[in-house]
Protein backbone atom coordinates (compact mmCIF):
# COMPACT_ATOMS: atom_id res chain seq x y z
CA UNK A 1 0.00 0.00 0.00
CA UNK A 2 1.03 3.45 -0.65
CA UNK A 3 1.11 6.00 2.03
CA UNK A 4 -1.49 9.08 1.36
CA UNK A 5 -0.81 12.65 1.99
CA UNK A 6 -3.55 15.36 1.71
CA UNK A 7 -6.97 15.06 3.69
CA UNK A 8 -6.68 11.80 3.66
CA UNK A 9 -4.66 10.12 5.60
CA UNK A 10 -3.27 6.35 6.12
CA UNK A 11 -2.92 3.62 3.34
CA UNK A 12 -4.19 2.63 0.20
CA UNK A 13 -3.58 0.22 -2.84
CA UNK A 14 -2.62 2.07 -5.98
CA UNK A 15 -5.25 0.51 -7.64
CA UNK A 16 -7.95 2.57 -5.20
CA UNK A 17 -6.61 5.61 -6.79
CA UNK A 18 -10.24 6.83 -7.66
CA UNK A 19 -11.96 5.94 -4.29
CA UNK A 20 -9.34 7.85 -2.56
CA UNK A 21 -9.64 10.63 -4.84
CA UNK A 22 -13.49 10.73 -3.95
CA UNK A 23 -12.88 10.10 -0.70
CA UNK A 24 -10.30 12.94 -0.39
CA UNK A 25 -13.31 15.28 -2.31
CA UNK A 26 -15.49 14.66 0.43
CA UNK A 27 -12.78 16.03 3.04
CA UNK A 28 -12.08 18.63 1.36
CA UNK A 29 -15.68 20.26 0.79
CA UNK A 30 -17.50 19.09 4.36
CA UNK A 31 -15.20 20.14 7.02
CA UNK A 32 -16.53 18.21 9.67
CA UNK A 33 -16.97 14.68 8.16
CA UNK A 34 -15.00 12.20 9.67
CA UNK A 35 -14.23 8.55 8.76
CA UNK A 36 -12.27 5.86 8.58
CA UNK A 37 -12.07 2.84 5.97
CA UNK A 38 -10.31 -0.36 5.88
CA UNK A 39 -10.89 -3.39 3.71
CA UNK A 40 -9.24 -6.45 3.22
CA UNK A 41 -8.68 -8.87 -0.07
CA UNK A 42 -8.07 -12.22 0.17
CA UNK A 43 -6.31 -11.77 3.44
CA UNK A 44 -4.13 -8.92 2.71
CA UNK A 45 -4.88 -5.13 3.52
CA UNK A 46 -5.39 -2.66 0.67
CA UNK A 47 -7.33 0.35 2.12
CA UNK A 48 -6.50 1.26 5.79
CA UNK A 49 -7.81 5.44 5.53
CA UNK A 50 -9.15 8.09 8.04
CA UNK A 51 -9.96 11.92 7.93
CA UNK A 52 -11.25 14.36 9.06
CA UNK A 53 -11.31 16.33 12.90
CA UNK A 54 -13.05 13.42 14.90
CA UNK A 55 -11.62 10.57 14.23
CA UNK A 56 -7.99 9.67 14.34
CA UNK A 57 -6.09 6.36 12.71
CA UNK A 58 -6.72 4.61 16.67
CA UNK A 59 -10.29 6.05 17.52
CA UNK A 60 -12.69 3.89 18.75
CA UNK A 61 -16.61 3.97 18.23
CA UNK A 62 -20.04 2.28 18.72
CA UNK A 63 -20.95 1.29 15.37
CA UNK A 64 -24.20 0.55 16.48
CA UNK A 65 -26.05 -2.57 14.52
CA UNK A 66 -22.52 -3.24 12.61
CA UNK A 67 -21.95 -4.93 16.12
CA UNK A 68 -24.81 -7.88 14.97
CA UNK A 69 -21.39 -9.18 12.90
CA UNK A 70 -20.07 -10.20 16.32
CA UNK A 71 -23.43 -12.47 16.49
CA UNK A 72 -23.78 -13.89 13.45
CA UNK A 73 -19.42 -14.81 13.25
CA UNK A 74 -20.21 -15.76 16.94
CA UNK A 75 -23.53 -18.06 15.73
CA UNK A 76 -21.34 -19.26 12.68
CA UNK A 77 -18.59 -20.68 14.61
CA UNK A 78 -20.34 -22.82 16.76
CA UNK A 79 -22.30 -24.28 13.11
CA UNK A 80 -18.86 -24.88 12.05
CA UNK A 81 -17.88 -27.02 14.88
CA UNK A 82 -21.03 -28.66 14.98
CA UNK A 83 -22.36 -27.60 18.57
CA UNK A 84 -25.58 -25.61 16.49
CA UNK A 85 -28.01 -27.23 14.29
CA UNK A 86 -30.17 -24.11 12.56
CA UNK A 87 -33.09 -26.52 12.21
CA UNK A 88 -33.30 -28.06 15.91
CA UNK A 89 -36.07 -26.23 18.05
CA UNK A 90 -34.28 -23.68 20.49
CA UNK A 91 -36.23 -25.39 23.61
CA UNK A 92 -33.94 -28.55 22.74
CA UNK A 93 -31.13 -26.23 23.61
CA UNK A 94 -32.79 -23.38 26.44
CA UNK A 95 -36.44 -25.23 27.39
CA UNK A 96 -37.95 -22.33 29.28
CA UNK A 97 -37.95 -20.79 25.61
CA UNK A 98 -40.28 -23.11 24.58
CA UNK A 99 -43.23 -21.28 26.68
CA UNK A 100 -46.05 -19.30 25.09
CA UNK A 101 -46.54 -21.77 21.96
CA UNK A 102 -42.89 -21.32 20.89
CA UNK A 103 -41.13 -24.91 21.38
CA UNK A 104 -41.21 -25.29 17.46
CA UNK A 105 -39.44 -22.19 16.81
CA UNK A 106 -36.09 -23.37 15.54
CA UNK A 107 -32.87 -21.40 15.56
CA UNK A 108 -33.23 -20.77 11.89
CA UNK A 109 -35.88 -18.41 12.67
CA UNK A 110 -34.79 -17.02 15.56
CA UNK A 111 -31.71 -15.88 14.00
CA UNK A 112 -32.99 -14.48 11.35
CA UNK A 113 -35.65 -12.20 12.28
CA UNK A 114 -38.53 -14.61 12.04
CA UNK A 115 -39.36 -15.74 15.94
CA UNK A 116 -42.05 -12.68 16.64
CA UNK A 117 -39.82 -11.24 19.38
CA UNK A 118 -38.81 -8.11 18.49
CA UNK A 119 -39.89 -6.98 21.94
CA UNK A 120 -41.20 -8.71 24.95
CA UNK A 121 -44.31 -8.28 26.95
CA UNK A 122 -44.20 -6.27 29.15
CA UNK A 123 -41.65 -4.05 27.21
CA UNK A 124 -38.34 -4.61 28.11
CA UNK A 125 -36.53 -1.75 30.28
CA UNK A 126 -32.74 -0.90 29.73
CA UNK A 127 -31.60 -2.75 32.75
CA UNK A 128 -33.29 -6.35 31.34
CA UNK A 129 -31.85 -5.18 27.84
CA UNK A 130 -28.25 -4.97 29.25
CA UNK A 131 -28.20 -7.80 31.60
CA UNK A 132 -26.86 -10.65 30.61
CA UNK A 133 -29.62 -12.97 31.37
CA UNK A 134 -32.96 -10.68 32.53
CA UNK A 135 -33.98 -9.91 28.51
CA UNK A 136 -33.68 -13.20 27.66
CA UNK A 137 -35.62 -14.29 29.94
CA UNK A 138 -38.41 -11.84 29.71
CA UNK A 139 -38.19 -12.94 26.15
CA UNK A 140 -38.44 -16.37 26.67
CA UNK A 141 -41.77 -16.11 28.33
CA UNK A 142 -43.28 -13.79 26.05
CA UNK A 143 -45.86 -15.16 22.87
CA UNK A 144 -44.72 -14.38 19.95
CA UNK A 145 -45.94 -11.35 18.11
CA UNK A 146 -46.50 -12.89 14.71
CA UNK A 147 -46.53 -16.45 14.24
CA UNK A 148 -43.17 -17.57 14.14
CA UNK A 149 -41.82 -18.36 10.70
CA UNK A 150 -45.42 -16.27 9.03
CA UNK A 151 -43.54 -13.09 8.70
CA UNK A 152 -40.08 -11.48 9.53
CA UNK A 153 -39.38 -8.13 11.47
CA UNK A 154 -36.24 -6.46 12.71
CA UNK A 155 -34.76 -7.66 15.98
CA UNK A 156 -33.25 -4.30 16.26
CA UNK A 157 -31.92 -5.18 20.15
CA UNK A 158 -33.53 -8.42 21.17
CA UNK A 159 -31.67 -10.37 18.63
CA UNK A 160 -28.51 -9.93 21.12
CA UNK A 161 -30.33 -10.87 23.68
CA UNK A 162 -31.66 -13.90 22.14
CA UNK A 163 -28.52 -14.84 20.37
CA UNK A 164 -26.58 -14.37 23.74
CA UNK A 165 -28.00 -16.78 25.80
CA UNK A 166 -28.63 -19.80 23.24
CA UNK A 167 -24.96 -19.55 22.98
CA UNK A 168 -24.55 -18.96 26.74
CA UNK A 169 -26.94 -22.18 27.49
CA UNK A 170 -24.27 -24.38 24.49
CA UNK A 171 -21.03 -23.44 25.44
CA UNK A 172 -21.58 -21.71 29.74
CA UNK A 173 -20.23 -18.67 27.85
CA UNK A 174 -22.19 -15.50 26.94
CA UNK A 175 -21.77 -13.97 23.61
CA UNK A 176 -19.71 -11.55 24.69
CA UNK A 177 -17.47 -14.00 26.24
CA UNK A 178 -17.16 -16.39 23.56
CA UNK A 179 -16.85 -13.65 21.20
CA UNK A 180 -13.80 -12.53 22.91
CA UNK A 181 -12.25 -16.05 24.00
CA UNK A 182 -12.85 -17.19 20.69
CA UNK A 183 -12.89 -14.61 18.02
CA UNK A 184 -11.61 -11.31 18.98
CA UNK A 185 -8.55 -12.56 20.91
CA UNK A 186 -7.26 -14.15 18.47
CA UNK A 187 -6.75 -11.62 15.75
CA UNK A 188 -6.00 -8.82 18.08
CA UNK A 189 -8.17 -6.83 16.64
CA UNK A 190 -9.97 -3.72 17.97
CA UNK A 191 -13.65 -4.72 17.99
CA UNK A 192 -14.50 -5.14 21.17
CA UNK A 193 -17.69 -6.37 22.78
CA UNK A 194 -17.41 -4.61 25.97
CA UNK A 195 -14.27 -2.22 25.94
CA UNK A 196 -11.71 -2.94 28.01
CA UNK A 197 -10.95 0.31 31.18
CA UNK A 198 -7.50 0.72 29.68
CA UNK A 199 -8.92 1.91 26.12
CA UNK A 200 -11.51 4.09 27.25
CA UNK A 201 -9.08 6.96 26.19
CA UNK A 202 -9.46 6.28 22.52
CA UNK A 203 -13.79 6.15 22.73
CA UNK A 204 -15.15 8.88 20.77
CA UNK A 205 -18.65 9.90 21.12
CA UNK A 206 -21.13 9.38 18.31
CA UNK A 207 -22.12 13.05 16.93
CA UNK A 208 -25.84 13.59 16.47
CA UNK A 209 -27.09 13.58 12.42
CA UNK A 210 -28.02 16.95 11.30
CA UNK A 211 -31.29 17.37 8.53
CA UNK A 212 -31.23 18.94 5.47
CA UNK A 213 -32.02 22.41 5.95
CA UNK A 214 -33.34 21.97 9.48
CA UNK A 215 -35.63 19.39 8.43
CA UNK A 216 -37.20 17.01 10.63
CA UNK A 217 -39.77 15.01 8.40
CA UNK A 218 -42.37 13.24 10.22
CA UNK A 219 -42.09 9.45 10.65
CA UNK A 220 -45.12 6.89 11.06
CA UNK A 221 -44.10 4.31 12.89
CA UNK A 222 -45.20 0.74 12.47
CA UNK A 223 -47.16 -0.39 15.69
CA UNK A 224 -44.13 -2.74 16.10
CA UNK A 225 -41.26 -0.02 15.93
CA UNK A 226 -42.56 1.85 18.81
CA UNK A 227 -42.37 -0.69 20.93
CA UNK A 228 -39.07 -2.03 20.06
CA UNK A 229 -37.53 1.56 19.58
CA UNK A 230 -39.28 3.84 21.57
CA UNK A 231 -38.48 4.66 25.15
CA UNK A 232 -37.87 2.00 27.49
CA UNK A 233 -38.72 1.92 31.23
CA UNK A 234 -36.23 3.61 33.13
CA UNK A 235 -33.43 6.66 32.76
CA UNK A 236 -33.23 7.83 29.51
CA UNK A 237 -29.74 6.07 27.88
CA UNK A 238 -27.45 7.47 24.98
CA UNK A 239 -27.21 4.01 22.48
CA UNK A 240 -23.74 5.25 21.59
CA UNK A 241 -22.28 7.04 24.21
CA UNK A 242 -23.47 6.19 27.35
CA UNK A 243 -20.49 3.92 29.55
CA UNK A 244 -23.41 1.63 30.57
CA UNK A 245 -24.02 0.43 27.18
CA UNK A 246 -20.33 0.49 25.72
CA UNK A 247 -19.00 -0.76 28.62
CA UNK A 248 -21.65 -3.64 28.79
CA UNK A 249 -21.07 -4.27 24.83
CA UNK A 250 -24.40 -5.68 24.20
CA UNK A 251 -23.43 -7.45 21.06
CA UNK A 252 -26.85 -6.33 18.91
CA UNK A 253 -25.45 -2.37 19.35
CA UNK A 254 -23.07 -2.12 21.49
CA UNK A 255 -19.99 -2.70 20.43
CA UNK A 256 -17.08 -0.51 20.23
CA UNK A 257 -14.30 -0.75 17.25
CA UNK A 258 -12.44 0.65 14.25
CA UNK A 259 -12.80 0.34 10.78
CA UNK A 260 -10.05 -1.34 10.87
CA UNK A 261 -10.55 -3.96 13.39
CA UNK A 262 -13.92 -5.06 12.20
CA UNK A 263 -12.33 -5.03 8.44
CA UNK A 264 -9.93 -7.35 10.15
CA UNK A 265 -12.31 -9.51 12.00
CA UNK A 266 -14.29 -10.65 8.84
CA UNK A 267 -11.10 -11.10 7.36
CA UNK A 268 -10.04 -13.36 9.52
CA UNK A 269 -12.70 -15.59 9.57
CA UNK A 270 -14.57 -15.47 6.58
CA UNK A 271 -11.26 -14.95 3.68
CA UNK A 272 -8.40 -15.77 6.24
CA UNK A 273 -5.64 -12.67 7.47
CA UNK A 274 -2.26 -12.80 5.86
CA UNK A 275 -0.94 -16.08 6.23
CA UNK A 276 -3.62 -17.57 8.81
CA UNK A 277 -6.02 -19.77 7.20
CA UNK A 278 -10.08 -18.37 7.77
CA UNK A 279 -11.86 -19.38 11.03
CA UNK A 280 -15.18 -20.62 9.21
CA UNK A 281 -15.19 -23.40 6.65
CA UNK A 282 -16.49 -22.49 3.39
CA UNK A 283 -19.23 -24.59 3.69
CA UNK A 284 -20.31 -23.04 6.73
CA UNK A 285 -19.32 -19.27 5.04
CA UNK A 286 -22.14 -20.42 2.40
CA UNK A 287 -24.59 -22.12 4.85
CA UNK A 288 -24.90 -18.74 7.13
CA UNK A 289 -24.74 -16.14 4.42
CA UNK A 290 -27.57 -17.74 2.75
CA UNK A 291 -30.79 -15.37 2.12
CA UNK A 292 -33.44 -16.91 4.60
CA UNK A 293 -36.04 -14.25 4.24
CA UNK A 294 -36.49 -11.03 1.98
CA UNK A 295 -39.72 -8.93 1.78
CA UNK A 296 -41.57 -6.62 3.46
CA UNK A 297 -40.10 -6.27 7.32
CA UNK A 298 -43.04 -5.79 9.97
CA UNK A 299 -41.14 -3.59 12.53
CA UNK A 300 -39.30 -1.50 10.17
CA UNK A 301 -42.20 -1.14 7.72
CA UNK A 302 -39.75 -1.58 4.64
CA UNK A 303 -40.03 -3.42 1.31
CA UNK A 304 -37.20 -5.48 0.15
CA UNK A 305 -34.91 -6.12 3.43
CA UNK A 306 -33.34 -9.54 3.38
CA UNK A 307 -31.66 -11.42 6.20
CA UNK A 308 -29.29 -14.64 6.04
CA UNK A 309 -28.29 -15.95 9.67
CA UNK A 310 -28.10 -12.66 11.61
CA UNK A 311 -26.86 -10.90 8.61
CA UNK A 312 -28.12 -8.22 6.29
CA UNK A 313 -27.99 -9.39 2.67
CA UNK A 314 -27.56 -7.55 -0.57
CA UNK A 315 -30.58 -5.21 -1.22
CA UNK A 316 -31.09 -2.22 -3.24
CA UNK A 317 -29.89 -0.25 -0.49
CA UNK A 318 -27.14 -2.22 0.47
CA UNK A 319 -25.82 -3.19 -2.91
CA UNK A 320 -22.20 -3.96 -1.63
CA UNK A 321 -21.31 -6.93 -3.57
CA UNK A 322 -22.61 -9.72 -5.19
CA UNK A 323 -25.32 -12.62 -4.17
CA UNK A 324 -23.42 -13.92 -1.73
CA UNK A 325 -21.95 -10.85 0.40
CA UNK A 326 -23.77 -10.37 3.75
CA UNK A 327 -23.18 -7.93 6.59
CA UNK A 328 -24.42 -4.97 8.52
CA UNK A 329 -25.31 -1.32 8.72
CA UNK A 330 -25.81 0.71 11.44
CA UNK A 331 -28.10 3.14 12.44
CA UNK A 332 -25.64 6.35 12.55
CA UNK A 333 -24.08 5.40 9.23
CA UNK A 334 -21.45 2.83 9.30
CA UNK A 335 -21.09 -0.07 7.42
CA UNK A 336 -18.97 -3.29 6.71
CA UNK A 337 -19.38 -6.63 4.64
CA UNK A 338 -17.92 -9.71 3.03
CA UNK A 339 -17.89 -11.05 0.40
CA UNK A 340 -16.75 -14.84 0.22
CA UNK A 341 -16.48 -14.67 -3.77
CA UNK A 342 -14.46 -11.50 -4.00
CA UNK A 343 -12.65 -12.41 -0.44
CA UNK A 344 -13.38 -8.47 -0.06
CA UNK A 345 -13.52 -7.87 3.96
CA UNK A 346 -14.65 -4.02 4.09
CA UNK A 347 -15.55 -1.59 7.01
CA UNK A 348 -16.84 1.84 7.35
CA UNK A 349 -17.22 3.71 10.63
CA UNK A 350 -18.68 7.53 10.65
CA UNK A 351 -18.73 9.79 13.61
CA UNK A 352 -21.61 11.88 12.24
CA UNK A 353 -23.58 9.82 9.69
CA UNK A 354 -25.75 11.49 6.64
CA UNK A 355 -29.50 11.88 7.55
CA UNK A 356 -31.54 9.76 8.05
CA UNK A 357 -29.23 7.37 9.27
CA UNK A 358 -28.66 3.56 8.15
CA UNK A 359 -25.61 2.84 6.19
CA UNK A 360 -23.55 5.58 4.40
CA UNK A 361 -24.46 5.36 0.52
CA UNK A 362 -20.61 6.47 -0.07
CA UNK A 363 -19.48 3.41 1.90
CA UNK A 364 -21.68 1.22 -0.03
CA UNK A 365 -20.52 2.07 -3.38
CA UNK A 366 -16.99 2.27 -1.91
CA UNK A 367 -17.21 -1.92 -1.05
CA UNK A 368 -18.69 -2.95 -4.50
CA UNK A 369 -16.24 -0.87 -6.07
CA UNK A 370 -13.36 -2.82 -4.48
CA UNK A 371 -15.03 -5.76 -5.29
CA UNK A 372 -15.18 -5.43 -8.72
CA UNK A 373 -11.47 -4.82 -9.07
CA UNK A 374 -9.30 -7.40 -10.77
CA UNK A 375 -6.58 -8.48 -7.78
Amino acid sequence: MQELTGPLHGRADAKLELIVERFSGFLEVDPDLSFQMAAYVGGRPVLDVWGGPHLGEHSLMVPFSVSKNTIGLSVALLVDRGQIDLDTPVAEYWPEFSAAGKSAVTVRQLLSHQAGLPTASPRLTWKELLDPHAGAAKLAATRPFWHPGSAFGYHGLTIGNLASELVYRITGATLQEFYEREIRSHIGADFYLGLPPELESRRVDVLEMIPPLAERPSWTPTPYASWVFGPHEGAPQDEANDPRTWRSGHPAHASTASARGIAQVLAATVTGLGDRPAMLSQETVTIISQQQVRGYDEVLGQNDRAHSIVFQKPSKVFSWGGPRSFGHDGARGAVACADPDTAVAFAYTIARGPFPGGADPRAIIAAREIGEISW
